[in-house]
């Protein structure tokens, strides 16, 4: 027995919801009442703790079929065999490092998204991952107690199921997962492809504006959240989780989708980056990334993000008499970035759909000299149009490890360094 109810979401970043599936099965009032309506346990989970200020509070109350302690024992599980916590196999050279996109599953090999992750490197704050996979999840549930999940779609469309409610997720869109939340994963167009960031910090939230204003970047109403949308299912699965940095498996004999109705603020959702409104320049200069932040989760120190999310989008470059791409540069962070669609403005080649880079700190990078070329020479009183485009980022304040799988991948291009080779010396002390 199940709820399918026309796919319906709730918009508003962080916000308080409340969402029943059936008339009552939220109670009227007291989170945990003698008797819950309809037969229902009531069960509270908790993203941050106890004590942590009200609107840091991740919290929410779910009145549900069977409690989600109702499961056997765990045991050790072999699965995910590439998805890695530990990133100091080997010292991560200060390098540049560039794949080509990850291959699909090889012909007559199945994987669910689960088992198509690869670690491709991550630190004390983050994990960072692509996923590669060809087979919906369906007896099998999956949870990650060591951290929140932001998923990056560049390939193939997600069906998210979770205990709050369904989330249909499509490329240039993302979906987080919070820590702790059972999930499925369905893949209605067979292969799918994308980034994942697994964040081991406080969750995600949105900056303040700060001198921007009111308005700007990513816009809370832009934010959805599921409805609940309740199963009532016998059978035999599996509950697969990763804690403390390794898998375990358990027993389960009903679907634990079975949350009637919930309310509170630890609850997973989506968005859509085409909606990111861009902030710049329009007089002079070129505006740091973090002018493009989405999401980003605060560390202890004030300004030092443990991880920050970054949207390259389309927009408008418009400073005059300047260099517009991102200029050659080094700074303390180590930066991931993600190709998700079209061709990002700062490479020429080598960087298309479903490719990926690391540049370490202060490691000195850049555009290549083919872009430094055009750049120099384009009209700089001229609009620039940054269109049909969509390029991501995790930045960290700290380096970025590279695991040996990725380092030794067939999909690492070699001869990335090459793309800063050819420079000419102009300099002429006598022509200013």
């Amino acid at each position: 027995m199940s709820n399918n109810a026309t796919m319906r979401y709730m918009s508003g970043f962080g916000s308080e919801f409340a969402s029943e599936a059936l008339p009552g099965a939220l109670p009227d009032r007291g989170n945990s009442p003698q008797r819950a309506p309809y037969g229902l346990y009531a069960e509270q989970i908790n993203g941050t703790p106890f004590t942590v200020a009200r609107s840091a509070n991740r919290r929410t109350w779910m009145y549900r079929i069977r409690p989600a302690a109702s499961h056997r024992a765990f045991a050790p599980a072999n699965a995910a065999p590439r998805w890695l916590s530990g990133f100091s196999q080997v010292p991560t050279p200060p390098n540049r490092m560039r794949w080509n996109p990850w291959s699909m599953p090889a012909a007559g090999t199945s994987m669910d998204f689960v088992d198509g992750l690869t670690t491709v490197g991550g630190n004390a704050g983050c994990g960072i991952h692509v996923y590669a996979a060809n087979l919906s999840m369906e007896k099998r549930f999956f949870y990650n107690a060591d951290g929140e999940l932001l998923i990056v779609p560049q390939q193939g469309r997600l069906q998210v199921r979770t205990e709050l409610g369904r989330l249909e997720v499509e490329p240039r869109e993302i979906v987080v997962i919070p820590r702790g939340i059972h999930f499925q994963i369905g893949l209605p167009d067979g292969n799918a492809r994308g980034f994942v960031c697994e964040n081991f910090g406080a969750p995600l939230q949105l900056p303040t504006l700060g001198v921007i204003g009111s308005n700007g970047l990513a816009h809370p109403r832009d934010f959805l959240y599921p409805v609940a949308a309740w199963e009532d299912v016998d059978g035999d699965f599996e509950i697969l989780t990763k804690f403390d940095a390794h898998f375990w498996s358990a027993k389960i004999d009903h679907s634990p989708f079975d949350v009637v109705g919930w309310h509170g603020t630890h609850a997973p959702y989506k968005y859509d980056l085409r909606k990111f409104n861009v902030a710049g320049f329009i007089s002079y200069d070129h505006p740091d990334p973090c002018m493009n932040l989405v999401l980003h989760s605060p560390s202890a120190t004030p300004g030092v993000d443990t991880l920050d999310f970054i949207a390259f989008a389309p927009r408008v470059l418009a400073m005059q008499d300047t260099f517009r791409p991102p200029w050659f540069h080094r700074n303390v962070a180590g930066e991931f970035m993600g190709n998700l669609h079209g061709q990002y403005d700062a490479k020429a080649d080598g960087f298309g759909p479903g490719c990926m880079s690391i540049h370490n700190s202060m490691t000195a990078h850049g555009p290549d000299v083919a872009t430094f070329e055009k750049a120099s020479r384009s009209d700089p009183r001229a609009p620039d149009y940054i269109e049909d485009t969509m390029a991501i980022m995790f930045e960290t304040p700290v380096i970025i490890h590279a695991t040996q799988q990725a380092l030794e991948s067939p999909h690492r291009q070699a001869d990335y360094v090459d793309v800063w080779q050819g420079f000419k010396k102009n300099f002429d002390p006598d022509k200013r």
